[in-house]
């Protein structure tokens, strides 16, 4: 009788077999499709545009007494462009990474603030023009493809040389609050000057595959960019006016359109034939 059941569980094991091993030659969901891995190298492209913003504008007195208060009304740029080129590595399905090279075209600041030296009030409009380069590492998670859509994150971190120029600071002030005709006029101007920063960013947008080695990504991206300064001010007499205007904390929430191209096409899983010969 035991030689019967161990009989019976052969013959079912190789029946199994054999059912597998057809399976796989006709294609049937019961031979499992192969898995490929793809790596390799990529080339990419951006533009896009920025949207800054500044937490703490300031005025530099540098040897001279500042003012008892200082009341800050408005601190804002205008948007400005990027456009940008990098060269990466797809290590695999869900893991990327590359370096990145950017030139952030002109945007103008626009500040205006109210200083206070005893009883004058010095309304000050504050205007320059802000340069950027920006170099990035960055790494990328791909959370998965529908539809050949690719929802990513990702984190950077470089460098930025950020670069102030252009500064102007127009003041009309009363001397003596209250009391008409008692203004006072100058306008303040101040060297061009550049200063290297540490940056870093945060990523999340889609990718599109076009092709096999072609894809379209649509991102928003949080960077910050770190601290400017431009040169010591003068005002239009060519006296020392203070020791320069800072931006402290630059970032941006910039939109940016890219395209991604691999150096190599991705390779197609091979297909399984349906009907075998023999």
């Amino acid at each position: 009788m035991a030689s019967v059941k161990m009989l019976a569980i052969a013959g079912s094991a190789v029946i199994l077999s054999l059912n597998a091993a057809g399976a796989a030659d006709l294609g049937l969901p019961f031979a499992p499709a192969p898995v490929v891995e793809y790596s390799g190298w990529y080339l990419r492209g951006d533009i896009g545009f920025t949207n800054q913003r500044v937490k703490s504008p300031k005025y530099d007195w540098g040897t001279l007494a500042p003012p008892a208060s200082v009341q800050r009304i408005s601190k804002e740029f205008e948007t400005g462009g990027l456009f940008g080129l990098g060269i990466g590595y797809q290590f695999n399905s869900w893991l990327r990474a590359d370096v990145t090279g950017e030139y952030r075209t002109a945007s103008t600041f626009h500040g205006y603030e109210i200083n206070t030296f005893g009883t004058t009030l010095f309304p000050e409009h504050n205007t320059l023009i802000k340069t950027e380069w920006v170099a990035l590492a960055n790494v990328y998670a791909d959370l998965g493809t529908w539809w050949c859509v690719t929802p990513f994150v990702g984190f950077g971190v470089g460098m930025s040389n950020v670069r102030l120029s252009g500064f102007e600071d127009i003041v009309v002030g009363s001397l003596n609050p209250g009391v008409a005709g008692n203004l006072i006029n100058a306008n303040n101007s101040a060297a061009a000057d550049a200063k290297w920063n540490l940056a870093w960013a945060v990523h999340a947008g889609l990718a599109y595959k076009v092709t096999p080695n072609f894809e379209i990504e649509l991102a928003y991206r949080y960077l910050h960019l770190g601290d400017g300064k431009t040169g010591t001010i003068t005002g239009f007499d060519g006296t020392y006016q203070g020791a320069g205007y800072a931006l402290d904390d630059i970032y941006s929430h910039d939109v940016k359109i890219g395209v991604r191209w691999l150096l190599s096409p991705e390779p197609a899983v091979p297909a399984v034939p349906l009907i075998t010969k023999g």
